[in-house]
């Protein structure tokens, strides 16, 4: 049974975060906090994921997720936000958090993100990718994050065929089950290839894999 800590202070973000996981761990256990302070002491017990806000009671976003991770060095911690601000992103980094995840992400953004912190990987999303480079003008080393940016640009559908390409499963066999054309279907694997910069369908299925999202 996997457990998870999701943090954050408006209740129904809460409890939007909590079906969403649920979705993906049905038997998850979960545990809620609506504030930082809450937060720590939850995290004493060590959840296999953190997921959390930035702008919560008790502490300021930086302090209040150094401690996080003070408290619980080995769970990962995702955040998952509507702060902007570039300079608190990448002091999150800095921090070693896991990934970071909009508020407006989808579901299936979110699953696709907890899958690879799971397996070991960070999500960063394009955006994120550019902002680390910042760091290497002020001479520190940027963090290094599995390449997962090129899953968040995949469509509900992409994914879908992602995985029935790593099942094996022929452009033509998809589209049987799928009920497309096999045209419309060699686009969306032409366009899953290109966004995880593969090199061909059996390097986007490794790729998948080995990130733990298959």
């Amino acid at each position: 049974m996997n457990s998870c800590l999701i943090c954050d202070d408006h209740q129904m973000m809460l409890q939007a975060l909590r079906g969403s996981v649920q979705m993906s761990w049905p038997r998850a256990d979960i545990t809620l906090a609506g504030d930082f302070p809450s937060a720590w002491s939850s995290a004493a017990a060590g959840p296999d994921l953190i997921l959390c806000d930035l702008g919560m009671p008790g502490a300021p976003p930086v302090e209040g997720v150094r401690r996080l991770r003070d408290v619980a060095p080995e769970s990962p911690v995702l955040v998952v936000t509507g702060v902007e601000d570039d300079q608190i992103l990448l002091d999150m980094f800095e921090l070693g958090v896991a990934g970071f995840i909009p508020k407006v992400s989808s579901p299936t953004i979110l699953e696709l993100a907890m899958r690879l912190i799971l397996a070991g990987g960070h999500y960063l999303p394009e955006r994120m990718i550019k902002l680390t480079s910042r760091l290497s003008e002020t001479g520190s080393e940027p963090p290094t994050f599995a390449a997962g940016a090129g899953f968040s640009k995949l469509t509900v559908r992409q994914i879908e065929i992602l995985r029935m390409i790593a099942t094996g499963k022929s452009n033509k066999e998809i589209a049987r089950a799928l009920c497309l054309s096999p045209a419309t279907v060699k686009a969306h694997v032409a366009a899953v290839i290109a966004a995880l910069g593969s090199a061909n369908r059996t390097e986007a299925a490794f790729a998948a894999r080995n990130l733990g999202f298959i």
